[in-house]
This record gives structure tokens, sequence and C-alpha cells, in this order.
């Protein structure tokens, strides 16, 4: 596939798989295509993006296997229950999450939408497991003035602390120092070091604060205070409106799901994308990349190659980029084991949407969803209690590099342990489905920023007709991801429309 094409560069991330576009930036003479390598949540955004321009060009949507919507895949059982393998809701707020929404309501799925509302106790509720025990995280006013454990003293002290806390001055912290820094020792290391477990799979003594928390960054540095930042807003930026949007917002959603689970989605959108008459190859893995000298990309393909993730693409592109090879080549990712577990006629402890589990509690069980409490439509009949556990960490890193076996069996027989200990579901699942995801979550080390900077400049400089998206950028989120396509998108039309 050769000639006028644009590749943009996109992936599956924690949601999909990497995508990268290749084209020129402005307009699409006759016989123009843009190629999209990667068919993930953000691959498929990017093309529905291409596809609805006013003046759309040739698109042609390539992903190395079988499938389409990368980590985000949804199983029924045989009562007809819904497990999620990967991303199980997807939040609604701010201009991103408008934006997934209106592109639901493009795709005719509002009445599949299952909304998580404010005063839900999915909504409300979440918990940390600390010291063997089931911990609230609390919220509210008054959550800030009474002690509550894990924690040794009110959060009040906390706030106070990052509100007389001076700005930091390097351009880089990691998440467990900025954390500790402003807000104390203990909200460091149990509350931040399990919330990058949750998000990242990752270690909050490597994540960079300005990278995987860049609103948090971002107010310390233009108002000394994070407290003082998120208060103060960084300004209404422009949002979508549709009667779901404004649904949302009335109801307070903080996240949904679709009936038969997420993977509704990818399906929708390749669906949408073929009727508008966008090329999907399935099962066309690309084996390499070189520019021609016209300005064009010549995509190779042959069997068994990789998916499009940054290290991944870094080989696939021609010696003389070998700057940008580089800087891809150092985003390195983890992998997360997901073991979903159904169970006859068992009651949770707690209601809520989840907990998570700092390192120093366990090192082997990142946390437990209560999948069945915030989504029961999808618990299938008879229904059962349905609970997803999130194995990773430390644990698999070191099992992964001294090349142990990682058996379904290991997995299954951690996950149960710990829905055994934690949440005292001490019988037998009726159903239990393993999956182990490799190298799904990208790590935002410290130095971020720089290797982005970086692949931004080269790509400027060089003009090569080159677009990066996908989840190994500026975030994992699903909203992220779309985000990202719809951005690479909008870079290769030449234009910051609202498309």
């Amino acid at each position: 596939m050769e000639c006028g094409t644009r590749r943009v560069s996109g992936e599956q991330g924690a949601s999909g798989q990497p995508v990268h576009i290749a084209s020129s930036t402005l307009g699409f003479p006759m016989g123009r295509t843009v190629v999209v390598l990667g068919g993930g949540i953000s691959g498929l955004a990017a093309s529905y993006h291409l596809s609805r321009a006013p003046c759309p060009p040739k698109v042609v949507l390539v992903e190395g296997s079988e499938r389409l919507g990368g980590w985000i895949r949804s199983i029924r059982g045989p009562d007809g229950a819904v497990f999620e393998l990967g991303p199980r809701g997807i939040r609604p707020a701010g201009a991103l999450g408008a934006r997934t929404l209106l592109m639901v309501s493009e795709l005719g799925l509002d009445s599949e939408v299952l909304p998580v509302r404010g005063d839900h106790p999915a909504s409300k509720n979440r918990f940390l497991y600390v010291d063997g025990a089931l911990h609230p995280l609390p919220s509210g006013f008054r959550g800030l003035f009474c002690r509550s454990p894990p924690f040794s003293k009110p959060l009040f002290w906390a706030g106070l602390r990052e509100l007389t806390t001076p700005r930091g001055k390097d351009p880089d912290e990691s998440v467990h120092s900025f954390a500790q820094r402003r807000l104390g020792p203990e909200v460091a290391s149990l509350a931040m070091d399990s919330l990058c477990r949750g998000v990242f799979a990752g270690n909050s003594r490597e994540l960079s604060i300005r990278s995987c928390f860049p609103s948090l960054f971002q107010a310390e540095q233009t108002h000394r205070s994070v407290l003082l930042g998120l208060l103060m807003g960084a300004g209404r930026s422009p949002q979508p409106d549709s009667a779901l949007i404004r649904q949302a917002r009335a109801e307070r959603w903080s996240q949904w799901s679709l009936r038969g689970g997420l993977e509704t989605l990818p399906q929708a959108l390749n669906a949408h994308l073929t009727s508008r008459g966008v090329s999907v190859l399935r099962g066309q893995p690309v084996s390499g990349l070189s520019l021609q000298a016209e300005g064009c990309w010549k995509v190779g393909e042959l069997p068994r190659a990789s998916a499009c993730s940054p290290p991944v693409l870094s080989k696939l592109l021609p010696p003389e980029a070998a700057p940008l090879a580089h800087a891809l080549s150092t985003i390195n990712a983890v992998s997360v084991a997901v073991v979903n577990l159904q169970y006859r006629g068992a009651r949770l402890p707690v209601q809520g949407f989840g907990h998570l589990v700092p390192s120093s509690e366990d090192p082997v069980i990142l946390g437990i969803v209560y999948d069945s409490v915030a989504f029961p439509e999808q618990d299938g009949s008879p229904s059962g209690l349905r609970v997803t556990v999130m194995l990773g960490g430390s644990w698999l890193q070191t099992l992964e590099a001294r090349s142990c076996v990682l058996s379904q069996e290991l997995f299954q027989q951690e996950a149960e342990k710990a829905v055994a200990t934690q949440l005292g579901l001490k019988e037998p699942p009726s159903h239990c489905l393993v999956h182990l995801h490799k190298n799904c979550i990208p790590q935002y080390t410290l130095g971020h920023w720089q290797k982005l900077q970086s692949a931004t400049q080269y790509l400027a400089a060089q003009k090569l007709p080159l677009t990066l998206a996908g989840a190994s950028y500026e975030g994992v989120a699903v909203n992220d991801c779309i985000e990202s396509g719809r951005q690479a998108a909008a870079q290769v039309l030449g234009t910051e429309s609202n498309i």
C-alpha cells in the first residue's frame, strides 16, 4: 500500500492498540489516502473523525489482529452475564467525556447506555483495603474534618499542609514525591500509591506527576496550590451538547457503560466506518514503513508482525527516522492479569464501586471492582454476583523478568484468595475467566513529557507525514484515547475544526 499516504499511528494502550496515521497536512488531492495503523479505540476514533470530514480523504484502517477494539473486550457468560476483560466504565465528566457521549449518540447507542447516577452507591462509595480491612474513602465536606481510617488524622490537615506548601521548582517529579511534599506521607503511601496502581498498574515512585496527573501539576504551577488551582479551575472549554450529555449532567453520572458491554462501542464504530466507505483490514500486521521521494509512505505488510505499540513502531520506522524511533522505544508498558469471578447467592460486605490495595498491603492485588453494584443489568439470569480482580505490579513484573510460567491457575488461585480474604467470598465461584494482558498499560515515568516533546519536534522539523495517537502519549483512559484519535484526525486534515 503506497503513494499519497499519511499515516496516523495510534494505539490501544489501556483501551486500544496504537494508532499511527500517514499523509500530508493540508488538503487531500485526488488519490490521497490516510492509513490508520491500529484498530483499537484510538484508531477507530481517528478513522471515525476522518470519515466525517466535509471532504473526507480515502481512509484505510489496518489492524494486525482479527478483532477490533484493542483492550476493550466484552464476553457473555452462559447465563447472559457480561464480563469485561478491559475497561468497564467511562466517565462522562468534562469536555472529553461529553465528546465521547456525543459520539455514542451519533452512533445511535443512546438506548444502550447504562448510567451510574450521582446518588448511586457505586458513585458515592470507594474503598481502600489496608491493615486487613476495608475503609471507605472520605467524601463530602464533613469527611475532611473526621478521622477516617486508614488515615491517622483528618484529611483537613493534609489540605492545610497543601495550601501552605510552596510551589515546586522541578520540571517534573514522581507522583509519590509530589504527594508527600504537598499532602504528607500518609496520603502519598496509601491514597496516591493505590491510585497509581489502580489507574496505571504502576509504581508511584516511578510515575510522573506531570504526565500522569497533568491537572494537579498545572494547578500547582499556575496557582501555587493544587487545591486553589482545582477550586479556581482552568476555565471552561467549549463542550458539545446533546440530550444524552444534558441528561448525564442533570443526573450527575459518575460513569456509564453499554448494555451489551463496552465492546458495543468499537463494534458500532466498525459498522459506521464500513457504511462510510472506510476500508477496514483485519489480520494485516505491518512489517515496516519506508518514506518515498515524493513524501509518501510505503506500508509493508507481512504475517506475524507485532501490534503497533511505540516500541514496535520504533522498529517499523526507516533508518532515517532514528531519533524518533529512539524516543518511542523508551515508552514502555506493564502487564495486568484480569480475573472475572461470578458467585451464586453471595453478598458483598459493602456496596460501592470497588476497592484499591496499596503496595504495602499486598504486592499482588491492584484492586477489586464490584461489577454487580455499578451495573446489575449485566448480571445475567439467574443473576449472580460479579467481581473483577486486577493483579499486577512489582509481583507480576518480577515473575515476567524471571521468565516464570504464568498460568491461568496461578492467577485464579491468587484472585480467589484475595476475594476470600478481602471480601469474605469463600465459596468457589460459579464462573471464572482469566486473561493476561501483556504490556497493556503504558508507563508515564519521569521525563515522559520530554520524550513526547522530542518526538513532536522531530516530526515537525522533518515534516514527516506521520501523526501519533493512543494511550502511550497523553492519557490511558478510554476518553483520552478517543480524544487522541480526534486530535490526530484534526491534525491530518490540517484543521482544528469541531470534527
